[in-house]
């Protein structure tokens, strides 16, 4: 009998399931196999349209997408609506010159609302063009965005964005959400997101790799510095910008991370230059001996696209000035004087002893990688 009991009872919940997933014929079915047609007679009216389910009824998942490529466009339609119980969907651009209009672009593309501002209007004008919603100030972008992208040449620039009278910080609402994509000075980064944060919007320092055409492709890579809460704040945004990020640390710790790497990369400029100059001098044509070294431990970044790409077809056009550089290395230096690093490194005081010779006989507006062909005045 007890037996008996449990069978029925199992028939019953297994009815009940059939009969809430609109399988009515079948559940009937069991039922009467079962002999508990009296038992259940109108359950199927007195739960019809009832958003709740009986007790021990658990409601079924949603069916995914047919294929994985819905599921993930449904996901990323979710995703880009809100993170954290914050909508990201219209999205500023501070800075509109060769980043930030590629980046720009790329948020339209990756669906955002895009705003932007820059204070030569030239500088938007083909954005404008292409949908892109200008504003004629900062503190208009601030009272309208869910979120604001910096792209910006130095940290003082930066510094006025945020402080001044039409800045963020004036005027940026509760619950904004700044991404500096600069590269620029870790202390002034969080000082300002010190600033910011006494006014309930947070910082994240996000400064990239890639170029002007990694801005406009979306396929920038990116440094990270900031809270975990609010980067995941911001993922569906930098999905847009990037195809890689690293999240480094705190506040200020992308900084820190990109002027490394700038350092390194200067550094790798010079040497590269002065090997390709000792190739050929030896009768080796530079471009088998680039091959070589990318074979072996020797390459590197430099080698295995600057020169490529940039230097040996005398391209030199990169979109990344000697100028730019030129900042990186004076901040990078900075950073190695303040924490007591510089008096221990004397190669790394030579690249930036170097790099700001070089502007005797490079100019500014110079692409960066001509840093290959310098030669100190009194040593050829």
């Amino acid at each position: 009998m007890a037996r008996e009991a449990g069978v029925s009872r199992i028939a019953y919940r297994v009815s009940l399931v059939a009969l809430h997933r609109e399988d009515a014929r079948a559940g009937a079915a069991r039922l009467t196999q079962a002999g508990l047609g009296s038992r259940v007679s109108g359950l199927g009216s007195r739960y019809a349209g009832h958003r709740r389910f009986p007790p021990g009824i658990h409601k079924r998942r949603p069916v995914r997408p047919a294929d994985e490529a819905t599921r993930r466009r449904t996901l990323g339609r979710r995703h880009s609506c809100s993170q954290s119980g914050v909508n990201m969907k219209i999205i500023g651009v501070v800075g509109l010159g060769n980043m930030g209009s590629g980046m720009a672009l790329s948020l339209q593309r990756g669906g955002f609302t895009v705003l932007g501002f820059d204070p030569s209007p030239a500088a938007g004008a083909a954005l404008a063009d292409a949908g892109i919603g200008l504003r004629a100030s900062v503190a208009e972008l601030a009272r309208e965005a869910d979120a604001l992208v910096l792209s910006l040449p130095t940290s003082q620039i930066v510094e006025a964005v945020v402080n001044g009278a039409e800045g963020i910080a004036a005027n940026g609402r509760d619950g904004l959400i700044v991404i500096d994509t600069s590269t620029a000075d870790p202390e002034s980064t969080r000082a300002l997101a010190a600033v910011l944060r006494g006014k309930g919007i947070a910082l994240v320092d996000a400064p990239v790799s890639g170029g002007p055409k990694g801005a406009l492709n979306g396929a920038l890579t990116m440094v990270l510095g900031g809270s975990a809460q609010d980067i995941a704040r911001v993922e569906p945004v930098l999905a847009a910008l990037s195809a890689k990020r690293v999240h480094i640390g705190d506040v200020g710790a992308g900084h820190v991370t990109k002027l490394i790497n700038n350092l390194m990369c200067a550094a790798h400029l010079v040497v590269a230059g002065e090997a390709m100059r000792l190739a050929e001098a030896a009768g080796v044509a530079p471009e088998q001996v680039l091959e070589g070294l990318n074979a072996g431990s020797g390459r590197s970044g430099v080698t295995q696209t600057n020169y490529p790409t940039w230097i040996l077809n005398d391209a030199f056009d990169s979109g990344f000035t000697m100028k730019l550089m030129r900042k990186d290395v004076r901040l990078a230096m900075a950073l190695a004087a303040q924490t007591g690093v510089l008096a221990t490194g004397p190669l790394s005081a030579e690249v930036g002893r170097l790099w700001a010779a070089s502007a005797a006989t490079v100019g500014d507006d110079e692409d960066f990688n001509r840093i290959v062909q310098f030669i100190e005045p009194g040593r050829a």
